[in-house]
């Protein structure tokens, strides 16, 4: 048997304003597209971005 440790950290920003203006943008976009969702059942719309290596930004909703 193999025993694998997994450590994680994050930070906690008070303010949007606080994060880097590309991280910025990509939460502007996830807010906008978050409008698109569909989910009648659940009520609970989402909206992602992801900033692909090319620079290039992919966004998605939720639709039930």
């Amino acid at each position: 048997m193999n025993k694998i440790t997994i450590t994680t950290s994050l930070e906690v920003y008070d303010d949007l304003s606080e994060l880097p203006l590309e991280i910025q943008n990509l939460m502007s976009s996830a807010v906008d597209v978050r409008k698109r969702a569909y989910a009648p059942y659940s009520k609970f719309n989402v909206g992602a971005a992801l900033l692909l290596d090319n620079g290039e930004v992919v966004i998605g909703s939720n639709q039930e």
